[in-house]
């Protein structure tokens, strides 16, 4: 297929911190519906949520209160409601939820289910971060499932998680894998990280020929108020062109059109994965 339309939904936090992660995560559940509704009425094929989509970003705290956020993949509460969304809307939907694998080991995962609603599989965020404010460590553990591509009803599907997104490798990993699109569900706040945001997807999408969606939660959660979440979802085209971008500081649903073709194009054009030295790069992989 080659005209995919993408779509991607920012949304700020709907519950207090203090009620119990079972509670947020209903409700955040209930208040993604609407606009998963809205991607079906707008005819989106392929929509991405933001990263950890039904809980605050807990990871400026050390609490072990948030241990029991985590749901199993794909037979928890949250995947299970996405599958009938799927189903109900013939849409694929990238599901960005904190798994326990089992008790004590826990991911910051991506579910991607098909448009007919079956399980495709996960990714697990591979680069986990440990600095003021964002003390990752403490809740997940580094992504065991390497870099899979899954092949929808619609387009090859990659996944790079928020702090993956630094690192190139990760992005030449995905689309030498064959991903047509790539998804980067994010929690990230205004500061240098806002410049960056700005920059590196769309030079990983020239870099790599591929699309990529960038989505990015809204707003400010307390009691952490380690800064405003500032949304701007977008989607970028090979060209490091944005088709659509959000707003700063509303729940919105973003929708692009991309024309899987251009991909050809570009990489035609521009023969980077022709002109490649993989043969140099063993110090790259060294310890």
């Amino acid at each position: 297929m080659s005209k995919v339309r993408a779509g991607l939904i920012q949304m700020g936090l709907k519950a207090d911190t203090s009620r119990s992660p079972a509670e947020i995560r209903d409700r955040m559940n209930e208040a993604h519906l609407p606009l998963i509704e809205e991607a079906g009425r707008q005819g989106v094929q392929v929509l991405c949520l933001q990263e950890i989509f039904n809980q605050p970003y807990f990871c400026p705290s050390q609490d072990p209160k948030w241990y029991a956020a985590a749901e199993k993949v794909p037979d928890g509460p949250s995947t299970r409601l996405m599958q009938d969304c799927a189903r109900r809307y013939g849409m694929v939907i990238a599901v960005p939820v904190y798994e326990e694998d089992i008790t004590g080991v826990y991911y910051n995962t991506v579910a991607v289910i098909d448009a007919d609603g079956r399980y495709l599989g996960k990714f697990r965020k591979v680069h986990i971060p440990q600095v003021a404010g964002f003390y990752e460590k403490f809740f997940f553990k580094p992504g065991n499932l390497g870099y899979p591509v899954f092949d929808t009803a619609f387009c090859r599907l990659g996944v790079y998680t928020c702090y993956d997104r630094h690192f190139p490798e990760g992005w030449r990993a995905l689309a030498l894998g064959g991903a047509d699109y790539i998804v980067n569900p994010s929690a990230t706040v205004a500061g240098l990280s806002q410049y960056l945001w700005k920059l590196e997807q769309p030079a990983a999408a020239v870099a790599n020929g591929c699309f990529i969606g960038a989505v990015n939660r809204v707003g400010t959660e307390a009691p952490w108020n380690i800064g405003r979440f500032y949304g701007s979802s977008y989607v970028v085209d090979p060209r490091g062109n944005i088709l659509a971008c959000g707003s700063e500081d509303r729940d919105e649903l973003v929708v692009a059109d991309m024309d899987l073709e251009m991909i050809r194009d570009v990489r035609n054009l521009w023969q980077f994965f022709r002109d490649r030295r993989p043969e140099t790069y063993r110090p790259l992989v060294e310890p």
